[in-house]
């Protein structure tokens, strides 16, 4: 796996490394595996998972800690262009929720990260959150609901909510309550690869 930390791809990091199959998450801390080894990360067990049936599958893993939709859509289009990925995996909307950023921005943010992916020639999966209760219940539903209207309004795949196998358990959690630990990883990466397995039956093949 390709772990991609910087912001932004400059002009001259924008050579093709396109494979056969290639998939693209664009992420905040939840896909970079905050507090974690690399190699403990749901993305990197999901890389091994899918190489067991795909062996030439590669996992671009471009998720930054604290990134919001905003920034995702504003890094998005240079990942497209080097990596020319058959599937994206928008892991981003958390932070804009914790922040109490206006839900339509966010929702305008993914629609235009999905349609950007589809434009260029990849399949999207959009990954759904939750936040906390205490940011009222009319916001938590408007923010739900902005993952999937996005999904709907570009006709692209959603996993409602990635934390769904772990939500309810706190030992899968560290100690900031948040983010997932160790021992969440492979809950995480079974519950995506459930998802992704769909989309590559999907992809056309050249």
């Amino acid at each position: 796996m390709k772990f991609i930390p910087f912001i932004y791809f400059s002009a001259v990091l924008l050579s093709s490394v396109a494979r056969a199959d290639t998939v693209l998450v664009i992420g905040d801390s939840i896909g970079a595996g905050y507090g974690l080894a690399e190699e403990d990360g749901w993305v990197q067990l999901l890389e091994t998972k899918l190489r067991k049936n795909q062996p030439d599958i590669d996992i671009i893993n471009a998720s930054i800690s604290g990134d919001t939709t905003s920034g995702g859509l504003q890094r998005l289009p240079a990942a497209l262009e080097r990596f020319q990925p058959s599937v994206v995996v928008i892991e981003l909307g958390g932070n804009d929720g914790l922040r109490g950023y206006p839900v339509k921005q966010m929702q305008k943010n993914l629609e235009t990260m999905s349609t950007l992916a589809q434009e260029a020639g990849a399949q999207v999966l959009i990954t759904g959150m939750l936040i906390p209760s205490n940011y009222g219940s009319a916001y938590l539903q408007r923010f739900a609901d902005a993952f999937v209207k996005a999904a709907e309004n570009t006709n692209a795949n959603l996993l409602p909510f990635l934390l769904e196998p772990i939500a309810t358990e706190r030992d899968y959690f560290q100690d900031d309550g948040i983010h997932p630990n160790a021992e969440a990883q492979p809950l995480l990466a079974d519950y995506v690869l459930e998802s992704l397995t769909k989309l590559f039956n999907e992809v056309p093949t050249e």
